[in-house]
This record gives structure tokens, sequence and C-alpha cells, in this order.
């Protein structure tokens, strides 16, 4: 039972032109960028040593 009629869907869409960027889109991914490479170091720095503390404590009574 397979119904026949109608216009196939192509299996993917098709690529779109690369267009060329200006000035303002380089500056914006290099800005981009840098923002990534910062956030991913402060996070790292957060993952090793993070607070003295080590956040909340319970006191351990009842």
């Amino acid at each position: 039972m397979s119904r026949q009629g109608g216009k196939l869907k192509p299996l993917k869409a098709p690529k779109k032109e690369h267009k060329d960027e200006d000035e303002e889109d380089k500056a914006f991914k290099e800005k981009k960028k840098a923002d990534e490479a910062a956030l991913k170091a402060a996070r790292d720095k957060a993952v090793k040593g993070g607070a003295p503390g080590g956040g909340i404590k319970k006191s351990g009574k009842k």
C-alpha cells in the first residue's frame, strides 16, 4: 500500500552559497572567539581551584 503522486521531497537541503564577509562580521567573530576562550579559561580555573571554602558545608549537628 504505497501512495503515489505528489512531488518527492529532496533528501538534503541544497548547500547555501558562502557569502563574502565584511569587516564587521570578521570583527564580531574574533570578539566572540576571544570571549569563548576567556570563558573556557575561567571555567577551567573554577574547576581546578574553586573557592577556598569549598561551598556550603553542613555542620553535622542534629
